[in-house]
């Protein structure tokens, strides 16, 4: 007499679930390390371009003629391109020319929590016009707005 040593089509069933359980993780976790890398990406870019522009335009004591068109074509940035949320993007000069704005635009409601709880310390953080505790200001839906204010 023979032993059967093949395997039941229930033992294979629960082989392939568990395989698929662990692929669906994967992925998923895969995703939140690319969210992760893709937000602290745009930081360092961001502090970059403070950087740039402090390194510009600080020895003439005023930020007035600031903008994206103007940082591209002293090599400042690379291309109009936004580091993170939609690409209508600025970077514009406070009213009185001492201070500029780094103002993003269309971000998630995580990017905009990203920005509000990893605060820079190159700048003070405005989400959706709010300086005071911005965190509390993003929007669930959608379209937030972040301005960096750099000093």
């Amino acid at each position: 007499m023979h032993a059967e040593s093949g395997r039941s089509l229930i033992e294979i069933i629960g082989v392939l679930a568990v395989a698929a359980i662990m692929a669906a993780g994967a992925v998923g976790m895969y995703g939140a390390l690319h969210r992760r890398s893709v937000r602290t990406i745009a930081s360092a870019d961001l502090a970059q371009v403070a950087n740039n522009v402090r390194l510009l335009m600080a020895p003439r004591g005023d930020y007035r003629a600031v903008s994206i068109d103007y940082l591209i074509k002293a090599g400042a940035l690379r291309n109009h391109r936004a580091p993170m949320g939609g690409d209508d993007w600025s970077v514009t000069a406070s009213d009185d020319g001492k201070a500029f704005l780094i103002n993003l635009t269309d971000l998630t409601h995580g990017e905009c929590a990203y920005f509000t709880t990893a605060t820079p310390t190159w700048a003070t953080v405005r989400v959706n016009g709010y300086v005071d505790q911005p965190g509390d200001y993003c929007m669930t839906a959608g379209g937030n707005q972040v301005s960096f204010i750099v000093e």
